[in-house]
């Protein structure tokens, strides 16, 4: 039986598979949020382990966040409320 070699970006950088409407701009977006959340979690142990101030990692995140915010608007995620991606029609 073989073994299957992870890679260090594998395993640095998870990615986790995406169960929603398939369109570019969620895939694009999801992939915004995967990103985000990793990034998150280093601030988050550099802060804990003393690495950096609080006062920097919130600065920090709250950049993250607006960069997000930013992206979610510019892919247009959820501003057509006439559009329903569960009705099936022609």
């Amino acid at each position: 039986m073989e073994k299957k070699v992870m890679s260090k970006d594998d395993f640095l950088y998870p990615r986790g598979r995406y169960y929603g409407h398939v369109k570019p701009e969620n895939l694009v977006f999801n992939s915004n949020l995967q990103e985000f959340a990793l990034r998150i979690s280093y601030i988050c142990n550099l802060e804990t382990g003393g690495k950096i101030p609080p006062e920097e990692a919130y600065e920090q995140i709250k950049q993250l966040w607006k960069e997000l915010k930013r992206s979610k608007k510019q892919l247009r995620i959820g501003s057509d409320p006439f559009h329903n991606d569960d009705q099936d029609t022609p």
